[in-house]
């Protein structure tokens, strides 16, 4: 919560009965976030946003193309470079208050290096790939806009694959700046240390396999 609505409710007569309200919602979120944790499985991709539990429809094949490319493409690099994890689609990440799973996402060596075997809930990552669909745009825009950049992800990429677009934002005193967005030449992730790639190789076969070709022999 920013300091100017702390500082606006303080200022309220009625402070007391709102926060004891905003307690007792927020423990039964809590309850339902448990219940959650209980009742999910691995044959279904689900997040806990706001207190609501969300069950995500399955992708298009565009969707599930884009995914797969810029996944592997990364998720090579970082096993060959041995800087740390990549998880695709189905790695749930906790923040404070909600639970999201990311198409894409990485965590550097340090803090990559604690997680476990058997681990199913990871912390806030380092860098976090949405590939935006109908239904979870304004989500990838809104909501987790807002709690990636307040957890501290340090860098996050929005691709459209119908506009075949890849839109980079990194964190700067706090906040996100769009730092690019375009259909073509190339792009470099700060966070991934080395990792530059033709924007191309996220939307077409042919070019994906050659950048994989050069990330196997580089």
């Amino acid at each position: 919560m920013s300091r100017g609505i702390v500082e606006k409710i303080l200022e309220m007569p009625s402070a007391p009965k709102l926060l004891e309200e905003l307690n007792l919602i927020l423990k039964a979120e809590k309850q339902r976030r448990l219940n959650f944790y209980n009742e999910i499985t691995d044959q279904e991709k689900a997040e806990f946003i706001n207190g609501e539990i969300i069950i995500h429809s399955p992708v298009n094949k565009s969707h599930s193309d884009v995914c797969k490319r810029i996944g592997r493409l990364i998720d090579v690099y970082v096993d060959k470079k041995e800087i740390g994890f990549v998880g695709i689609e189905k790695v749930m990440i906790s923040l404070t208050r909600n639970d999201y799973e990311p198409d894409v996402c990485y965590f550097r060596k340090e803090k990559s290096k604690n997680f476990k075997k058997g681990q199913s809930k990871f912390p806030g990552p380092d860098f976090v790939i949405e590939v935006l669909s109908k239904g979870t745009e304004h989500r990838d825009r809104g909501i987790k806009f807002e709690d990636y950049q307040e957890h501290g992800v340090a860098e996050y990429w929005i691709i459209s694959p119908k506009e075949e677009t890849v839109e980079q934002y990194l964190l700067e005193g706090g906040k996100y700046s769009l730092k690019l967005k375009s259909r073509s030449g190339e792009i470099e992730s700060p966070v991934i240390h080395g990792f530059v790639i033709p924007i191309r190789a996220i939307f077409d076969k042919d070019a994906n396999l050659k950048e994989l070709q050069r990330v196997l022999l580089g």
